[in-house]
């Protein structure tokens, strides 16, 4: 049905009579875009008003149609006028993102790579949003998703896939340009969904038992269709003790992932071995004399044994997380350090091939649990579609808040001490 925006504060006034007026419309650049969805309670639209009004653009709405139940979609077409054609280009990539399609899209632009590793000036850099290009006039979807990355087209197979910068090939076929790109933002939930609870940022004041058990719901919920669950595990997980409940709920079938660093393991593996963490007794809180070297001695022992498995055969691991691991079968992912001691054995020192691996093992995860770790998290929500459901733990709020601002707009944080929520959430997942 049409609608009168003459109203509306975004709406554009008529220009004055006189010449100045009409020199600003001879200036003035303008397209119509479309608007399809829930695109109203999932404040799609009012973002796409906002940030033509940010701009300092202004609209015309052509046609509208509200849906009339919860499951009927709801479509809008806009006419953007801006001050240049330069700025209409830029915002028209900016409504883009929010879900914005021209009326009349057309197909891909694509260039070739030229030199290993380095893409066409222009080339497209991907959202972790669902993305789709248009190819011969037919929309397929970009496999394998993430942020900050190009596209990748493959005419003979009909595909298109996320591709690093540093993957690309000389001859490679990649995106270019905005023309015949559509991404689907996330829309709000026609019903009450898991994680609904962590709607609006992070915070230290929510009902933790409310979001454990949500998390726990949407953990099961995947568990019961072969879905993955992915943890990326911080050393604070170690030294606060918690480690027995990773144990607890790898050996329950709730992980089949496990994202961290060298430190993870060699101070999960010094528990095991001398009871300490960082040369701190679990059971006491007290220092051990000497104990600073215990996870040297840690790292050597399992360096002496070759590898993870033989130090597992040698009875060295314990019943912690890299024993549940191993005797599990959870993939473990570790990405070391500059600053890392030994390393242990397993741990990839290679960052190009830590990535590689890390985006391989994303594949088919539906929950993603961050628990008292910031870089790997943050490296890790890189890497994950907006899809997946993704909950970042930390006593620091600032930890909390930080995967968002790098771009992971999906995780929802919670601000709480890692040991008493996992110890909550392996008790909820008995």
């Amino acid at each position: 049905m049409g609608t009168d925006t003459a109203n509306h504060p975004n709406h554009r006034p008529e220009a004055a009579n006189g010449k100045g007026a009409s020199r600003q419309r001879a200036r003035e650049a303008s397209a119509e875009i479309e608007l399809r969805g829930h695109i109203i309670d999932s404040y799609i639209l009012p973002r796409v008003w906002g940030a033509i009004e940010d701009a300092g653009a202004h609209f015309r709405v052509v046609e509208m149609q509200v849906g009339q139940s919860e499951t009927e979609p709801s479509y809008a077409r806009i006419e953007v006028i801006a001050h240049s054609k330069k700025r209409l280009t830029e915002l028209l990539n900016q409504l883009q993102q929010l879900g914005a399609m021209p009326a009349a899209p057309r197909d891909i632009r694509t260039a070739r790579v030229t030199q290993p590793g380095v893409l066409p000036d222009d080339f497209y850099s991907t959202t972790n949003l669902p993305t789709f290009v248009s190819l011969d006039g037919r929309w397929i979807e970009v496999e394998r998703i993430e942020m900050d990355v190009a596209i990748l087209i493959d005419r003979a197979a009909g595909r298109a896939m996320a591709c690093p910068m540093h993957e690309a090939r000389v001859g490679d076929e990649v995106v270019v340009g905005f023309d015949g790109v559509r991404v689907e933002p996330l829309e709000r939930p026609r019903q009450r969904e898991v994680f609904g609870f962590m709607q609006g940022g992070a915070s230290s004041e929510r009902a933790k038992a409310l979001a454990i058990a949500e998390v726990a719901e949407a953990m099961r919920a995947a568990r019961a269709h072969g879905g993955k669950i992915l943890f990326v595990l911080g050393p604070a997980v170690v030294h606060t003790a918690a480690r027995e409940h990773i144990a607890t709920l790898i050996r329950r079938g709730y992980i089949q992932t496990i994202f961290g660093g060298n430190a993870i393991i060699a101070h999960d593996i010094e528990a095991a071995m001398f009871g300490t963490s960082l040369g701190i007794d679990l059971k006491t809180g007290q220092p051990v004399e000497h104990g600073h070297r215990n996870h040297l001695r840690a790292i050597n022992a399992v360096r002496a044994a070759g590898s993870l498995e033989a130090a597992r055969a040698q009875g060295l691991l314990g019943n912690g997380i890299v024993a549940a691991a191993l005797d599990h079968g959870v993939e473990l992912v570790l990405a070391g350090s500059i600053r890392d001691d030994g390393p242990m054995p397993g741990v990839i020192t290679d960052s190009m091939v830590a990535q590689n691996r890390m985006r391989a093992a994303v594949q088919g995860i539906e929950v993603a649990v961050m628990a008292a770790s910031m870089l790997h998290a943050i490296a890790t929500g890189n890497m994950l579609p907006a899809t997946v459901h993704c909950v970042v733990v930390d006593i620091n709020p600032a930890v909390v808040t930080k995967l968002a601002d790098r771009g992971t707009t999906q995780a929802m944080g919670l601000v709480t001490d890692v040991e008493l929520f996992l110890q909550a959430l392996a008790e909820t997942l008995k």
